[in-house]
């Protein structure tokens, strides 16, 4: 028995007065490890009271408890998807907080954090971030924080927005794709880590910028337009990927290196890191003390550059999918020792938008039709979108001209099952859990309730069937617009129930609980000091 777990209890009257349900298995990854485990939550609170590293019978509770021994399926965590853009309020039509908490919690994902751009406005101030509480209330069927988002000139809002609950901060060191959310200099990255430099928070960066010497590459491509000298047909993803070589980001992260003397003790993070050529600048770092980390993401894990087809622009995102060996190379930093690796969580970056913005040739656009209920009002959140379908001028399948971003969210736990049991047959699904649960978590200052199955968390528990298969195709995307690279690819792995603090909110079979609509929780609590 593991030194935490608890004694078995007692005879069943010590649970009378405490309405109790108890999920069992001989599968389930506690504190990080695989063990038998029976998992008593509180009614009451909707948090887990008791741990016993064995499956007990169900006659050892209650006659009424509601008890579900699921052996042999896995009890995992609830994944936090750290990276997640839902874009409401102000772009909707790409996805909102109905739609992208609906997908995550099918997916095994009971807490998102929702980046500060793409919607309008963006979470640069704290107005804003009211804006952005008021549209989410009452729509999210998983638990959703927030980050707060730097630009120039909003250093004085920084404090308010920690004060507020935000549960870090994101900056662009090249143009983002939208006009209200600015890139940053590196005058304005010293202003908000001196105004930072105090505070419980993580200041996180899209670390790209062009090198001062850059072949045939020009500013154009900062904001996606073609390179002067493009190396071959905008239609073919290499011309793409030649344009946003790694130097893009070793450039950059040797440029907030350089700045984090200003504030020794604030936590810096890497998102979406695609080039193992920065992994040696950060290794470096860490052994010099600076307090600095990383990410990467599912798409960088299980897509290569040599497979994307001429025009399939669903792959488009920035920081580029890279080539097969650079995807050898994240995973083979992920799998080391984990207090050493620099690569520490893996998340979604889920940026979705309407097909027509993505420029799809025929061949992988989605099919335009609308499920819409008779009597729905056009912007209900929860209908599937057709809007937004006008042709644009852009040349199909242009890889510079279409929007770039990666629609994953609740597919990540199967895609690296998947793709870990390709590399090998013995991969444990605790590295999973300890890159998208505790890991991320951790990250955005949850980890005392969100991340782990332990006395005291929420009881946010995934029974996940590690044999089944399924195929990606619209009924099982549930973000609002289908459009994603990894449609008609089968995943293993299949999420058989999601349950948020003790309650059931969906299973495979049945769907969602929709008599008591969304149950999930803006996370505004201030972050409070690591340990």
């Amino acid at each position: 028995m593991a030194p935490h777990a608890t004694t078995p209890p007692p005879p069943g009257h010590r649970y009378t007065h405490q309405p109790i349900t108890v999920l069992a298995s001989s599968r389930a990854v506690v504190a990080g490890r695989l063990t038998e485990a029976t998992i008593v939550i509180s009614n009451t609170t909707g948090k887990i009271t008791s741990i016993f590293h064995s499956v007990l019978p169900r006659t050892d509770f209650p006659e009424d408890t509601a008890y579900t021994d699921y052996s042999p399926l896995i009890l995992l965590p609830g994944l936090v998807d750290a990276h997640v853009h839902l874009n409401e309020p102000g772009r909707t039509e790409w996805e909102g907080f109905w739609t992208g908490t609906r997908a995550a919690a099918f997916g095994g994902v009971t807490t998102v954090v929702d980046m500060p751009l793409n919607a309008i406005p963006p979470t640069t101030t704290v107005e804003n971030l009211n804006i952005k509480i008021e549209a989410a209330k009452g729509k999210c069927w998983v638990d959703v924080g927030f980050y707060g988002g730097i630009v120039p000139g909003n250093a004085a809002e920084l404090k308010g927005l920690v004060n507020k609950g935000v549960r870090g901060f994101k900056g662009f060191l090249i143009d983002s794709g939208v006009e209200e959310f600015p890139a940053v200099t590196s005058t304005d990255i010293e202003k908000v880590m001196i105004a930072l430099k105090d505070s419980s928070t993580t200041l996180m960066f899209h670390a790209e910028m062009i090198p001062p010497i850059t072949a045939s590459v020009g500013d154009d491509v900062q904001r996606a337009f073609p390179p002067l000298a493009p190396s071959g047909p905008l239609t073919s993803y290499s011309t793409f990927l030649d344009s946003r070589p790694p130097a893009f980001e070793t450039y950059a992260i040797a440029e907030i290196l350089s700045l984090a003397h200003l504030a020794p003790e604030l936590q810096l993070h890497i998102v979406h890191l695609s080039a193992i050529e920065a992994i040696p600048l950060l290794r470096d770092a860490r052994a010099q003390g600076i307090k600095i980390t990383a990410e990467t993401c599912f798409h960088y894990l299980a897509l290569a550059a040599e497979a994307i087809q001429e025009g399939d622009t669903r792959h488009k995102c920035c920081p580029p999918i890279r080539a097969q060996n650079n995807q050898d190379g994240l995973w083979e930093e992920l799998l080391r020792d984990q207090a050493d690796g620099v690569i520490q969580t893996v998340v979604s970056d889920h940026s979705p938008c309407t097909p027509n913005i993505k420029l799809l040739p025929a061949a992988y656009a989605p099919k335009k039709e609308s499920k819409r209920k008779e009597g729905h009002e056009k912007d209900c959140d929860s209908c599937e979108s057709s809007e937004g379908e006008e042709e644009g001028p852009e040349e199909k399948g242009d890889f510079f001209s279409a929007w770039g971003g990666i629609s994953s969210v609740g597919l990540g736990l199967p895609i690296l099952w998947t793709e870990g049991l390709k590399r090998d047959e013995k991969f444990s699904v605790e590295e999973v859990v300890r890159w998208c649960c505790k890991n991320t978590a951790k990250q955005v200052g949850l980890e005392r309730s969100k991340g782990d199955l332990g006395v005291g968390f929420d009881a946010d528990v995934v029974v996940f069937d590690d044999e089944a298969e399924f195929m990606v195709e619209p009924s099982t995307m549930l973000f609002r617009n289908k459009v994603s690279p990894y449609e008609n690819k089968t995943l293993k792995g299949v999420v058989r129930e999601t349950w948020l603090r003790g309650q059931r909110i969906f299973t495979r079979e049945e769907g969602f609980v929709e008599k008591t609509g969304p149950s999930g929780k803006l996370l505004l609590e201030p972050r409070k000091l690591s340990k």
